[in-house]
């Protein structure tokens, strides 16, 4: 396992930009990604997933295959790791998703990450017709194709007879470039399934939360490892959130008013005010800084942001600056 020292991260979670159409589509996203490498972010992800997301955007708004436009990113880019925030493993065999993953490595020449989860967005799966199942489906899902591609990463054939996947003698040519295959990094902050899975088979986690939730969850992963014999240092530690940011605390806040539709903090559901508090870090470069550095001292190596202006390559830079001060 290799920890992938992750430290300063951009996921670009939405492909609906002012006045973007298709053909101009990929140009947008690369100049991001291009743009996030030369402003010191070390890593770039999007999501797997098929349709947008609520509270990012409609159903019907643009969504990538993950891996085809990761493999295009790694074309543009050069020095920053790319991967899924996260992949799930309910929607792919998982054999055919351990080529997809390589092949992203050879492409990138050794800058993959594999990010994957569960999997949780009903209703991709229902009307793409794969199977959802229960939680615990879920989970078993995820352990027996950790097991499938971590062993494609590395031996000649893998073979397994499971419960959920079988593969008899599969292949898996070329090998990734990375030693051992791409980093593994596992999102979410289930104490019981996810954060052993990372203890187990991980060689980075994901989580989301405050401060001191960060921190609970920091103590609960040290259990896990105490309880399997892992070194906790091996695990790359980090965190998803939006990063909304400005030169002025003013123009921070009117970029969050303009991220919530118009609507104002006071006025949002309690469930989206509680959501803005603990994932959105809003502010000039001083608040974001204090922000940055609680989640750091909570036990975090890396803090990975999404960005509603991202589009604002201008803003991408200045984040990239004032992070880059923070974290180094």
């Amino acid at each position: 396992m290799t920890n992938p020292n992750i430290r300063m991260g951009l996921q670009i979670p939405s492909f609906t930009y002012p006045g973007v159409g298709p053909a101009d589509l990929f140009e947008t996203i690369s100049g991001i990604a291009v743009t996030a490498e030369n402003s010191g972010f070390d890593s770039v992800y999007v999501m797997d997933h098929f349709y947008q997301l609520p509270l990012i955007g409609r159903p019907e708004e643009n969504m990538f295959e993950a891996y085809t436009l990761l493999s295009a990113i790694a074309a543009r880019t050069n020095k920053v790791r790319l991967g899924c925030m996260v992949g799930g493993m309910t929607y792919r065999n998982p054999a055919f998703l351990a080529k997809q993953i390589t092949a992203l490595d050879v492409i990138s020449k050794g800058r993959a990450i594999w990010g994957i989860g569960a999997g949780w967005f009903e209703q991709e799966h229902l009307e793409y017709g794969y199977e959802f199942g229960t939680f615990t489906d879920r989970f078993e899902k995820l352990e027996e194709g950790l097991q499938i591609i971590k062993s494609m990463f590395v031996n000649d054939t893998t073979t397994l007879d499971g419960k959920w996947f079988k593969v008899t003698n599969a292949l898996n040519a070329p090998k990734p470039v990375q030693a051992g295959g791409p980093p593994v990094l596992i999102g979410g902050g289930g104490e019981k399934k996810t954060l052993r899975m990372v203890a187990q088979y991980g060689d980075a986690c994901n989580v989301f939360g405050s401060p001191d939730q960060v921190r609970h969850l920091m103590g609960v992963l040290d259990a896990h490892c105490a309880n399997l014999g892992r070194d906790p240092k091996e695990i790359c530690r980090t965190r998803l959130g939006t990063l909304i940011i400005a030169r002025t605390m003013e123009e921070a806040q009117v970029k969050l008013t303009a991220r919530l539709g118009g609507a104002k903090f006071e006025d949002l559901p309690a469930d989206l005010q509680f959501r803005v508090q603990h994932q959105f870090l809003v502010g000039d470069a001083d608040t974001v800084a204090e922000k940055v550095q609680a989640l750091l001292d909570a036990g975090l190596d890396g803090l990975i942001f999404n960005m509603p202006d991202s589009y604002d390559l201008e803003t991408v830079a200045y984040a990239g600056e004032v992070l880059r001060g923070i974290m180094g």
